[in-house]
């Protein structure tokens, strides 16, 4: 709203009116805004809670050693988040851009899914949450919402980048002159190739590009999925997913920034992306919000953000990589995530499976696989054999084990940006 604002103010010759067209200024208000917004919000948030005793019940201390500590610790922290970001974004936003209005549809979506979760736990006395079906639902119809605006919008373009061999044999890099719908996503480490997911698809012959479009629909929802899921799972400990978020954040801020610039894009050989500015300003903001909400969750925490944060910032990060064509770094960029989620499954279709044969085999000590490095030896179940058992070889302070899981991502962040060098 105050973009506009101070744009038609522009006109008038207001001084400092046209600064408001700057990405960077608009970028670095919106990081500052949502801090501001999710510190004096936080504590307000909290008090409120704690007021009406809404708040964290005590957890299973087989799972977690600090959880009679958190007895009484306000959850629901992810509406702390939500106002963080879409306050400034609405503020400074091009609300005409309709990638910023995927994002916002995003957040808007998927909080209220977590909240829905959140709400049946705390209030219904339900610890299984909202079933799992409609959170698959959910998780899935935003997904489809998002592939089928970028596949149909004529605003979602992009100029694909070529290459270009001059006089003295020099390999520039330049790009199309004209903006087109584009099913190419960038891989790692391949120079001067893009997956086509119409390449992909060629067996269906002359309707390989809508086919492709399919795939790409697919493509969407098994992303938002599986990130939402992976973040939801990360969110164990105090900070770890609120830090873990900020960081790869700030990576798919580069991305953003790079892919809006023409001349940066065509330096990195990457797809220009018109109109992909206004996700510096979103991000921008979800970066405040992530270190803002971290004031109050970071060890011991005073607020947890439950399923109505975990899923949103979840699903942040995959629509935000998939709009700008680089979602197939995310098993890179959210490393962490990835391997969460690969350890729950490890963990229950190995037990299935000797279940079957009249065992209790289980690989891991406890999954999501941060709570291995926390269980004790005398949490284990007796009756079952672990694969692991003597991995790690003792218990850590969840704080510790938070901080290295926050350097894992930054040390995967470095390496997801460099790839566009490594190439």
């Amino acid at each position: 709203m105050l973009y506009y604002l101070f744009r038609f103010l522009e006109q008038y010759d207001i001084p400092g009116a046209h600064i408001w067209s700057y990405i960077s200024f608009r970028s670095l208000l919106a990081l500052i805004l949502s801090l501001i917004i999710s510190a004096w919000f936080g504590e307000y948030f909290i008090k409120w809670m704690k007021r009406r005793n809404i708040s964290e019940t005590a957890r299973d201390v087989s799972i977690d050693p600090f959880g009679a500590e958190k007895k009484g610790v306000p959850t629901m922290g992810g509406i702390i988040i939500i106002v963080s970001i879409l306050v400034p974004v609405l503020l400074l936003g091009r609300m005409r851009n309709i990638y910023l209005l995927l994002m916002i549809v995003t957040t808007v979506w998927l909080g209220f899914l977590g909240f829905m979760d959140d709400y049946i736990k705390i209030f219904k006395k339900n610890k299984e949450g909202l079933k799992g079906i409609y959170k698959i639902v959910g998780q899935v119809s935003i997904g489809f919402i998002v592939g089928l605006t970028l596949w149909l919008s004529p605003d979602a373009v992009v100029r694909e980048n070529m290459t270009e061999t001059q006089a003295n044999q020099e390999i520039v890099i330049k790009h199309q002159p004209e903006a087109v719908k584009s099913l190419q996503t960038t891989i790692p480490f391949i120079k001067n190739h893009n997956l086509n997911y119409s390449n992909i698809m060629s067996f269906c012959g002359k309707y390989k590009v809508a086919a492709g479009w399919i795939l790409f629909v697919i493509m969407t929802i098994i992303v938002v999925t599986a990130v939402s899921n992976g973040a939801n799972l990360n969110d164990g400990m105090d900070g770890m997913c609120a830090g873990n978020s900020a960081i790869i954040g700030v990576a798919l801020l580069i991305f953003a920034y790079v892919s809006s610039h023409i001349v940066y894009s065509a330096y990195f050989d990457i797809m220009y992306i018109p109109g992909s500015q206004e996700l510096v300003v979103f991000l921008s903001a979800f970066i405040g919000a992530m270190i803002g909400f971290l004031w109050y969750n970071a060890f011991p925490a005073q607020v947890f953000m439950g399923d109505t944060g975990s899923l949103t910032i979840g699903g942040i990060i995959g629509v935000c990589a998939i709009i700008i064509h680089k979602e197939l770094m995310l098993p890179i960029l959210c490393g962490i995530f990835f391997i969460e989620s690969l350890s729950v499954i490890i963990q229950t279709q190995w037990f299935k499976i000797q279940k079957r044969k009249g065992k209790r085999v289980r690989v891991f000590r406890a999954t999501p696989i941060h709570d291995t490095f926390r269980r004790l030896d005398s949490q284990l179940d007796q009756t079952s054999t672990y694969i692991l058992k003597g991995w790690p070889h003792r218990p850590f302070h969840e704080s510790k084990i938070t901080i290295r899981f926050w350097i894992t991502t930054i040390i995967l962040a470095a390496l997801t940006i460099i790839t566009l060098k490594i190439r």
